[in-house]
């Protein structure tokens, strides 16, 4: 299906794979790759294969829905999910053998009374927050959560199979919060194999970390904006033996010739300089294109990069490519690889002040996505 105006998000299969397979042969270790709000925004299942094809061992996402669509898609690889609010269906979750994360008592109880309710063994893996003071339970309310799960594993509820962190700052690897958060993590490991919990596989490590800081790589690394061929320090890709699997591109829907001072798009915030061509390309902030690229963001146009002229609109925005030719139909590259000449999706995010995983996640709208190579294809 097209939606009539060529715009499409290009994602590279076979990219996603040998990203995986780069990481995985790095760290030489159990990785789990991280494929949540629908892969990043290269789709949740075809990334889930295609990692899968490049050696992850264990798939990981946010919410229990994306396990289960998983499951629902025929994948039957071990899943974690990790972010609940009271109330979750862990009845659905462990009926589709997924494992899940508990980070406080009433997380614990709730697995546990589902476990009884199908007479099912959870798989489960404990949250301790060691400094980033989002997820996870305070170490204060660690050992109890610990002595809670043993228990709970020794009537046979509950498999302790993971203990975990996150990480506040592993995109600078020198900053002092790293070696501070791997103390309070093996001491939560320490509490809680003197608790029984032995089986349990240890993970800290992130995107940044699994680049960047063996010291944390435990048992087993979670890397996910790396398995996309994103840079998680926001430099080059390539560096890391990476490259990203995401084009974003549309074509021409209208060229104009214009005087010199003409104001373009809405608040005239953008005049032409001389007599030009505008090139109208028909995306916007409605299909995820951030309206703050206007005169700062770089696409690629008849043959080079340019500046957005003007403000990116709900459904568009416009291009002054001078007197180069350009007509209707004729391709823009938001970003991509970075190999053709045209933008990275880091070069946009250093141009609007933002992340790079909030491009790639945000993008969407009336894009169509395509899928090239055959990595997990069906």
């Amino acid at each position: 299906m097209t939606n009539g105006t060529g715009a499409e998000v290009v994602v590279d299969l076979d990219a996603i794979a040998a990203n995986t397979a780069v990481l995985r042969e790095r760290v030489g270790r159990p990785l789990m790759a991280v494929v949540k709000a629908d892969g990043y925004g290269h789709g949740l299942v075809p990334a889930a294969r295609a990692t899968l094809v490049g050696g992850a061992d264990q798939l990981g996402v946010a919410v229990l829905d994306e396990a289960l669509a998983l499951r629902a898609a025929g994948i039957t690889a071990p899943v974690l999910a990790w972010l609940h609010g009271p109330g979750a269906d862990f009845t659905a979750a462990l009926a589709a053998d997924v494992e899940v994360s508990v980070n406080a008592a009433w997380g614990l109880a709730e697995v546990v009374a589902a476990a009884r309710a199908t007479g099912r063994t959870a798989r489960l893996h404990l949250f301790v927050d060691t400094g980033l003071s989002r997820e996870g339970a305070p170490m204060a309310e660690w050992p109890g959560l610990v002595d809670a799960a043993a228990r709970a594993q020794g009537d046979g509820d509950v498999a302790v199979v993971g203990v975990w962190s996150h990480m506040a700052y592993a995109d600078a690897p020198a900053h002092p919060t790293i070696a501070a958060q791997v103390r309070v993590f093996e001491e939560a490991i320490a509490l809680a194999r003197a608790a029984g919990l032995t089986e349990a596989r240890c993970h800290l490590a992130n995107s940044a970390a699994t680049v960047a800081l063996p010291g944390t790589w435990f048992d087993m690394v979670r890397p996910g904006i790396a398995v996309y061929g994103l840079d998680p320090l926001g430099g080059n890709a390539a560096d890391h033996g990476l490259r990203p699997a995401m084009t974003v591109r549309a074509r021409v829907a209208l060229t104009k010739r214009v005087a010199a001072g003409a104001g373009v798009s809405y608040g005239h915030t953008y005049a032409t300089a001389a007599e030009t061509t505008l090139a109208l390309v028909p995306a916007g902030y409605a299909d995820g294109v951030p309206r703050a690229g206007g005169n700062r963001a770089p696409v690629l146009a008849a043959g080079r990069q340019r500046t957005i002229a003007g403000r990116v609109c709900m459904d568009q925005f416009v291009v002054d490519v001078g007197d180069d030719p350009v007509a209707p139909g004729d391709e823009v590259v938001l970003w991509g690889p970075g190999s053709d000449g045209e933008p990275t999706a880091q070069q946009w995010a250093d141009a609007v002040d933002t992340i790079h995983y909030e491009l790639v996640t945000r993008i969407g709208g009336r894009f169509t996505r395509r899928y090239v190579g055959s990595a997990g294809a069906v």
